[in-house]
């Protein structure tokens, strides 16, 4: 069994005695900022000027810096940007900067992982993965709990990068649900299995793959979505909640009998043939290639893919029946 680190376990002193630049200010940028000011670490925002996340700072009270500013200043650097910004920003902004005893720090084992990203042998190297997005880490934090984290180290040069990296896990609130230690490269490869496989792309394909079914053979769309797409949130917060054997002990006996007789008919091993194809993709650096390496063409290929999606009349009355419910405005 893996060791589980709690706020008892670590001492949080390595993050109230260094200057921690947080570059960037989306979902996990803000969340993890606020989090370590809250938790008495003194914050460094580092922005583009021109960006939208600059007067979002300001009005939380932060008073922002250029990139190479915050990179400068700071003994701790959290660069939380998406991963296909990060190598140019940290070529330009931040490699300048890294002297003997400082350290850097992630929250994805990406741009480390497939060395798109290199740093100095003088300096620490980190990361810090929570498992939710920044605003539920916010939620949370300010709730009292947090959210289960993995932690990493990939350089340690000062000797103690341990130690700070458990520090900044206690600093945003994750070591209050416990946190765990792993490689860049498990979190980096199991991370994008789960996202393409399973989380985000296994999932939206099979729920359209039921409404699309359940459409073709003739049933109304708003029908096929509350039954393919509206209820899988109910069941997966039960799954959340209480594992997938608590889930079937609160639904029917004929849910029951029904998903274990016919799930595994659906997603079958050929199904899993395809996933262990994924998955040496991502081992082999296949994805990151046709993601990161040709950015230009990977942008227009996603942004013709989420142009196609949004004229799916499963998104039209999904939006409609949200308007219904409440859930949407």
């Amino acid at each position: 069994m893996v060791k589980v680190y709690y706020d008892n376990d670590i001492d949080e002193a390595p993050i109230r005695q260094a200057k921690v630049a947080v570059i960037g200010y989306g979902s996990q940028g803000r969340a993890q900022a606020l989090n370590l000011r809250d938790s008495g670490a003194e914050i460094l925002v580092g922005l583009r000027r021109e960006g939208n996340s600059w007067q979002l700072a300001m009005s939380d009270g932060f008073q922002p810096l250029a990139i190479a500013d915050a990179a400068a200043q700071a003994d701790t650097i959290l660069l939380l940007i998406p991963d296909p910004q990060q190598p140019s920003v940290y070529k330009s902004d931040i490699e300048p900067h890294l002297e003997t005893g400082k350290a850097l720090s992630f929250s994805h084992g990406y741009n480390i992982h497939f060395r798109d990203i290199v740093p100095p042998k003088n300096v620490d190297v980190i990361m810090v993965a929570p498992k939710s997005p920044g605003q539920r880490l916010r939620e949370l934090y300010i709730n009292g709990f947090g959210v289960p984290a993995l932690f990493a180290v990939h350089e340690n040069a000062s000797g103690q990068a341990r130690e700070l990296v458990l520090a900044l896990c206690k600093g945003i609130g994750c070591s209050r649900a416990g946190v765990i230690e792993t490689t860049f490269k498990d979190e980096t490869e199991s991370d994008l299995f789960g996202e393409q496989a399973v989380l985000v792309g296994g999932l939206m394909c099979l729920i359209l793959e039921g409404y699309e079914t359940l459409v073709d053979a003739g049933y109304s769309p708003e029908l096929a979505y509350y039954e393919t797409c509206n209820e899988m949130k109910l069941i997966m917060d039960l799954v959340y909640q209480y594992g997938f054997v608590g889930m079937l002990r609160r639904v029917s006996d004929t849910a029951k009998f029904g998903g274990l007789t016919v799930g595994p008919k659906v997603v079958d091993r050929k199904v899993r043939q395809n996933m262990r194809r994924v998955l040496r993709n991502i081992q082999s650096g296949k994805f990151a290639k046709s993601w990161t390496r040709e950015p230009a063409k990977a942008s227009e290929q996603l942004k013709q893919m989420m142009g196609k999606l949004e004229q799916h009349s499963i998104e039209k009355v999904g939006a409609e029946i949200r308007r219904w419910s409440g859930l949407q405005k």
